[in-house]
């Protein structure tokens, strides 16, 4: 009597904290939960793709997931994102849009003068290398629906654009599979807890120094506002 001997099928190892978080949730959706991660990115800028989608490449090394299915989905969020962005500053208009960024706590209307004056310079090329900048790319659709950039046009940029850098990170997580995957079962948590401490500690240096511009603002005011005397 032969014995045929089947080849044994170990379980996914198991990761801790915000990668494990992060792994356990783009898995159970599939390409599709990185297209949804992506979209949320675009609304809530600190949970940054970069952190996204090198774990979405690092699934499609594991043959958990299409390589070529998360670059697609993680573009489609992009888009999807973009264009409610657009509409939203098409929608409002330059003048309600300035008024609300100046009531946002930590920002003011400078902020917003800036991001006009940037993308009345740059145009397209702005929607084109601000997918690749974090908070750029969350919030440069704005002017572009205020300023009424071609729809086409401004789709086309995006999409190439993020395609690009969606591609690079993707790609790196698939690459770099072999060498992080040791890396991440011994230490996800760790990992997991220092980039969580990186994002706080950027929030609080972005907090820290708009209140102490705030403060140099109004000691500036108060010394040059003439004696009531």
């Amino acid at each position: 009597m032969r014995h045929v001997s089947l080849p044994l099928q170990t379980a996914p190892a198991e990761y801790d904290g915000f990668v494990g978080w992060v792994l356990s949730l783009i898995e159970s959706l599939g390409e599709v939960g990185v297209g949804l991660a992506i979209l949320i990115e675009t609304f809530v800028p600190p949970i940054p793709s970069e952190a996204i989608l090198p774990v979405a490449g690092f699934l499609a090394y594991e043959g958990r997931m299409s390589a070529w299915g998360a670059w697609a989905a993680a573009t489609g969020g992009v888009l999807i994102g973009a264009w409610i962005w657009y509409a939203i500053g098409a929608a409002v208009g330059r003048e309600r849009t300035r008024r609300v960024v100046g009531r946002i706590p930590l920002l003011d209307y400078e902020d917003f003068d800036k991001a006009e004056a940037f993308f009345a310079r740059w145009g397209a090329g702005a929607v084109l290398f601000g997918r690749c900048v974090p908070l750029v790319r969350s919030f440069i659709s704005i002017p572009a629906g205020i300023e009424r950039m071609t729809l086409w046009k401004f789709t086309f940029f995006t999409a190439l654009g993020s395609g690009v850098w969606n591609g690079i990170w993707i790609g790196l997580g698939f690459a770099f599979g072999p060498a992080i995957k040791p890396i991440l079962e011994e230490w996800s948590g760790l990992i997991s807890n220092a980039a969580v401490a990186i994002i706080a500690l950027i929030v609080l240096i972005f907090i820290f120094t708009r209140m102490l511009r705030r403060l140099r603002e109004s000691s500036a005011r108060r010394l040059v506002q003439p004696d009531a005397d």
